[in-house]
Order: C-alpha cells, then sequence, then structure tokens
C-alpha cells in the first residue's frame, strides 16, 4: 500500500508518541485532538506529556514540516484512532472516544483509504462498533476500504524505544487489511510484526495485561498473607524466585495506569460468566490501598489530624501519568480519614488533588509530617540518603508501600537504623 499521509486521531501516551514517529520516518502526519489546550500547546511547539525523548522527536517533526497538528479530522491514505477507553461506574468499558473518532472519519473516508484502531478495546469492538460506523459513510469495509486493529504495547517511560522495536500486532477484518497494517508499521517499526484477524488482535492486548494483573494479585495477597503471619515478604519473595520455575513479582499499594488496572474488565464485561479468576484478580487489586491504609493505622494509630508526607502519586516510577494510580488513591483516602496530606511528585507538581496539597519539593513535603509515606519508587525516592531525609524532617517513621529503601540488603538498611529511624513496610511483619 502507499501511504503519503496519516491522520492520528488523539495526541495523548500514544498518539502524540506514533504520530511524531511517523512524520520524523518521511510521512505527512496530522495530528487531531479534542481539546484546544492540547493542539494549542502543540502548535506553539511546547509538549503537554512527559515521556524521555518525546519532545526532541515531537520538535523534529515539526520542524522538518512533516507534522501539521489540528482540531479537526482531514482527508489521508490512512487515518489511525489512538483516543481513551476508560471505564465508567460499574466497570464497564466507554467506548464514546472511539464512536466519536470513527465518525469524525466518515466524511472525509476515501476508497482505498485504511482504518486502523490502536484504542485498547473489548473483543470484537472492530467488527462490531468501528466498522458499522465507518461504513455510513457509503463505502464497504473489506471492499471499498481497509480495516485494521492494531494495540500499542509499549511502556510508560520507554515509549520511545519500544514504539520501535518492540514487536507488533497487525489484526486485519481481512488478509488484505492485515497486511496492508504490516506495511504502515513497517515504516518505523524494527521488531517482528505479526498478522491475524482484528478480534485475535484486541484479545492478546487484553491477554497481556490481565496475565500482569493477575500475577500482581498473587504476589498482593501473599503481602497480606506475610502481615498475618509475621513474615517478610519480600524476603521471601525473594528466595521463592530463586526457583528455576518461579517469578513472582513484587506487592504494592494496588495496580495503575490505563492498561493493567483496566484491560481486564473489558474481559470481564464482555463474558461475566467465565471470568471468574479474571475478576477476582481485579478486586484484589482494587482492595489493595486499604490495606495501606490499615497498615497506616497500625503505625499511627487514630489518623484524625495527623500529617503525612506521601511520596509519589504517578501509577509507576518516573513518570508524570496519574491514571488510575493507586498512589492517587491512597492519598484521597488518608485524607477521608483526616490526616493532612501533602504530596510530593515531581513528574506532575501541578496536579489537583482535592484536599491533598501536591508539591515538587520534597523538603516542603516532609518538614512538618509525622510519616513519611514511599508510594512511588521514583529515582528520586530511592536514591534518598537517611542523613539527607534526618534534615529536613523531625520524623523518624517511614511507611514504604514500595520497597523504596531496598530494606533487604543490609548495607541500605542500617544506615536508617543507625539514623533513629523505624521503618514500616507493606508485608512485613518480621521485622516490626
Amino acid at each position: 500500500m502507499q501511504i503519503n499521509s496519516i491522520c492520528v486521531i488523539g495526541l495523548g501516551y500514544i498518539g502524540l508518541p506514533t504520530a511524531s514517529t511517523f512524520a520524523t520516518h518521511g510521512v505527512h502526519v496530522t495530528g487531531v485532538d479534542n481539546n484546544p489546550d492540547v493542539v494549542k500547546s502543540l502548535q506553539s511547539g511546547k509538549v503537554h506529556i512527559f515521556e524521555p525523548g518525546l519532545n526532541e522527536v515531537v520538535q523534529e517533526a515539526i520542524q522538518g514540516g512533516k507534522f501539521d497538528i489540528s482540531q479537526k479530522t482531514v482527508p489521508a491514505d490512512v487515518f489511525l484512532i489512538a483516543v481513551p477507553t476508560p471505564f465508567y461506574d460499574g466497570k464497564k468499558a466507554d467506548m464514546r472516544f472511539v464512536d466519536a473518532a470513527a465518525e469524525s472519519i466518515v466524511p472525509v473516508l476515501r476508497k482505498g483509504n485504511l482504518v486502523v484502531l490502536e484504542s485498547t478495546s473489548p473483543p470484537l469492538t472492530t467488527l462490531e462498533r468501528v466498522l458499522p460506523i465507518l461504513e455510513r459513510s457509503g463505502l464497504k469495509a473489506g471492499q471499498d476500504f481497509l480495516l485494521a486493529y492494531s494495540p500499542e504495547r509499549v511502556l510508560p517511560g520507554k515509549i520511545m524505544d519500544e514504539l520501535i522495536h518492540n514487536s507488533r500486532v497487525i489484526g486485519g477484518i481481512d488478509q488484505a487489511s492485515a497486511e496492508a497494517g504490516r506495511d504502515l508499521y513497517r515504516i518505523f517499526v524494527e521488531g517482528e510484526i505479526f498478522t491475524t484477524d482484528s478480534t485475535t488482535s484486541e484479545m492478546i492486548k487484553l491477554m497481556e495485561n490481565t496475565y500482569r494483573d493477575i500475577n500482581i494479585a498473587i504476589a498482593n495477597e501473599f503481602s497480606r498473607l506475610a502481615d498475618r503471619f509475621g513474615v517478610d515478604v519480600w524476603e521471601a519473595i525473594s528466595i521463592a524466585n530463586k526457583h528455576p520455575r518461579v517469578k513472582i513479582l513484587n506487592p504494592g499499594p494496588g495496580v495503575g495506569g490505563h492498561c493493567i488496572s483496566v484491560d481486564p474488565w473489558f474481559l470481564v464485561e464482555a463474558a461475566p460468566d467465565i471470568t471468574p479468576l479474571i475478576n477476582t484478580a481485579r478486586n484484589v487489586n482494587d482492595q489493595q490501598p486499604e490495606f495501606v491504609i490499615a497498615l497506616t493505622r497500625r503505625v499511627l494509630g487514630e489518623l484524625k489530624n495527623k500529617k503525612i508526607a506521601v511520596l509519589g502519586l504517578a501509577f509507576k516510577p518516573d513518570v508524570d501519568d496519574l491514571r488510575e494510580s493507586p498512589a492517587v488513591e491512597v492519598a484521597e483516602k488518608l485524607h477521608k480519614a483526616g490526616v493532612d496530606v501533602i504530596a510530593c511528585e515531581p513528574f506532575k507538581p501541578d496536579f489537583k488533588l482535592e484536599g491533598v496539597q501536591v508539591t515538587a519539593s520534597l523538603e516542603d513535603a516532609v518538614r512538618s509530617a509525622d510519616a513519611v509515606m514511599f508510594l512511588v519508587a521514583h529515582t528520586q525516592f530511592r536514591s534518598l540518603k537517611p542523613s539527607e531525609l534526618q534534615k529536613i524532617t523531625s520524623t523518624r517513621l517511614i511507611i514504604d508501600c514500595v520497597d523504596a529503601l531496598d530494606w533487604e540488603k543490609s548495607d541500605k538498611r542500617q544506615p536508617w537504623l543507625d539514623a533513629g529511624f523505624t521503618v514500616y513496610r507493606l508485608g512485613d511483619r518480621k521485622n516490626q
């Protein structure tokens, strides 16, 4: 398929990196977003999200004259939908953004075009939702235009590298659509590209994230069991993982982000009668913030009027993505319990959270705190030395929910003890 122009709808954490990467590989790209602030920001050369290496690629694309920004979908050879698919009450997929994106293509769809859905979606979305909308144009899918599904499979913090080097799956509504999708992504993808049908491709993305979610859930349950039985779960996991066929993940305050914490619900919604394991794992991870609150009560007693410095609000280390973040939920629950919460989030200091003061300054966060709580293992927090913390706060109580202090290593543990700190860790009753 000859590809001279691409219209990417949705300029978020996936759409913007994808659009700018295509543009730096010689294709003219129009990036479309319905948020006027995003459009205005990008048109002025300012990138609205943080991702290592993204700003440089966007600047190269714009300066090279290959990347235009618009609020309106424009004619192109290829249309790529990369809009959010959140869920609403009842854990149901909210497909309104996908619907709107598909509807915006209808007036400009032409014979020979390829439409690719990248947004994570429940099985059969491409066939039963996107296809009927596009056919309102009067054109027939598979006959007049091509249609495929290709999920993003990248890790925040490494998107720009993984976008190019990871393998890719293209699911077409027919073989011609799958092959056209392969031609599209071969423009920049250096990893292996697999072709299949659209529903299998949708399923693959959901399977990958559900697999991760279930494995995190068992780690979180192990942390609760260790707490009850007087065990250090971090030590237990480390030793268990010496077994050649065991790889237990680390527990934490929950599961966040727009993939692992969301995608399993799409499978439960589509087939609730045959997904009890997936449903249970999701509920285990969704309940983990309550376990953090219980630990906090054990450390501080009555929480009302206590002041806690929360370190980190992002859903994972060293990113500015706070979507579905369990750290945010913990901060909210602490506030509702009467705690004066001040959060240090260096990657998103302007984040607004009701009842919680957010700052980029570690010193401001911990200065008058009754306890310091690690909720995200940002590099800045992991490298913190006890002598540094000792100088900026009088509290000697630490609640570590993510093993930020690497407590199992004696050379890391002893300096904190020598400095007079008492460290309470999630899932560790052995050392408390």
